[in-house]
């Protein structure tokens, strides 16, 4: 349990505002996670992602794999949506019922004009259900967990600008009436 302190105590509080900016990096956090966590969960914590593998894996952390969950049903929901709206197929593994919180939450999502916007209102819907599924117990493994799916979210997240997706966008679009000179 102190070991577990000394690690959590150490952890600087990740802003709300995207705006700001980290006050820790992921090589720091993993630096001092390696002196305090033992070589199963640290594994555990290397792999982590926030796109969760297509088909239903058990991670050992109930906290994971309530996440992983929810991110794979949301990315199956996302999927359908945007392929129906493009009139193509799109399969969604069988044995999967998405709840209706996750339906609305993307086709709110698949709502906003603007790419960034979607994916904003995206990381705050993630970062939701962060906060409503981390574990009451702040020395834990799965607190952990949280705080580095967090950090990963905070880190995506600012890595989007709308100038950035403008430049994006026309360079894909150029490449298209190349291709259609051809």
């Amino acid at each position: 349990m102190s070991s577990w302190y000394y690690l959590i105590s150490q952890l600087p509080a990740l802003p709300e505002d995207n705006t700001q900016p980290l006050p820790i990096s992921e090589e720091y956090f993993y630096d001092l996670c390696s002196r305090f966590m033992d070589k199963k969960a640290l594994k555990t914590l290397e792999t982590l992602s926030l796109e969760p593998p297509r088909k239903k894996v058990r991670t050992g952390s109930a906290f994971l794999d309530t996440f992983y969950d929810w991110e794979r049903s949301l990315r199956f929901m996302l999927g359908t949506i945007r392929a129906q709206r493009m009139k193509k197929d799109f399969t969604v593994d069988e044995g999967i019922d998405i709840p209706s919180e996750i339906v609305q939450t993307a086709r709110t999502a698949c709502g906003y004009e603007s790419p960034l916007e979607a994916e904003l209102f995206l990381n705050k819907a993630r970062a939701e259900l962060l906060n409503r599924i981390s574990p009451s117990d702040a020395f834990s493994t799965d607190a952990v967990f949280a705080y580095a799916l967090s950090l990963k979210l905070g880190k995506r997240i600012r890595t989007f600008s709308e100038e950035a997706g403008q430049a994006s966008y026309r360079k894909i679009y150029d490449q298209i009436l190349e291709n259609r000179a051809i």
